[in-house]
């Protein structure tokens, strides 16, 4: 075995294990940092492939905006240091079928096309990257450029919402909403008084 296929298993173990940590966790704020520690080896993954824009950019998007995105609403949120509610069973085992349904799809793509290593040079400079991404005729990638927009944009919103959701057992009407209201009205003009 070469060093090179060391590496690479070494970072196909750390990126299955911390993503499996991700899921399995009972807190939020540690199944975020196990998806940091993921999203790292996969950029770390993309530097063995010696493809430094694509880590670099992996890291940026994923790592310094969706991540923090996720890590700054669960600070936002009144629960952050609880555990999750277990799932129920039949969510389980849609979730062990569809792990299983992707394992069989990867293996028969496998086993059905030969894939052989290619002997051309690698040359990706951040110029022709550039270009391709930029590029709407073939090979040109000016769509998923503007998706991935769109998914910074979603992952905003969608930290947004678990930001503004209300405390448990706390009516957002009602005189318990107007207590709470008030409570952090009272606290926000201390927290300005003292400034």
């Amino acid at each position: 075995m070469t060093a090179s296929q060391i590496i690479f298993y070494i970072l196909a173990a750390f990126i299955l294990g911390t993503a499996i940590l991700s899921v399995t966790t009972h807190k939020i704020f540690r199944s975020a940092i196990w998806l940091l520690f993921s999203l790292i080896g996969i950029a770390g993954l993309y530097f063995w492939l010696e493809v430094e824009f694509i880590a670099a950019v992996q890291i940026v998007v994923y790592v310094g905006g969706i991540v923090v995105l996720i890590i700054f609403s669960i600070f936002l949120t009144q629960q952050s240091g609880k555990e999750m509610l277990k799932p129920p069973v039949m969510r389980s085992i849609a979730s062990a079928l569809a792990v299983l349904f992707g394992f069989a799809l990867t293996y028969s793509l496998i086993y059905k096309n030969d894939f052989k290593a290619g002997d051309k040079s690698f040359d990706w400079s951040v110029s022709k990257i550039g270009n391709q991404m930029l590029a709407t005729g073939e090979n040109g990638y000016a769509l998923p450029f503007e998706v991935v927009s769109m998914l910074l944009l979603a992952a905003m919103v969608g930290c947004i919402v678990i930001a503004l959701k209300a405390p448990a057992g706390v009516s957002s009407t009602g005189t318990e909403g107007q207590k709470q209201g008030n409570i952090e009205k009272l606290e926000t003009k201390e927290i300005v008084e003292g400034l």
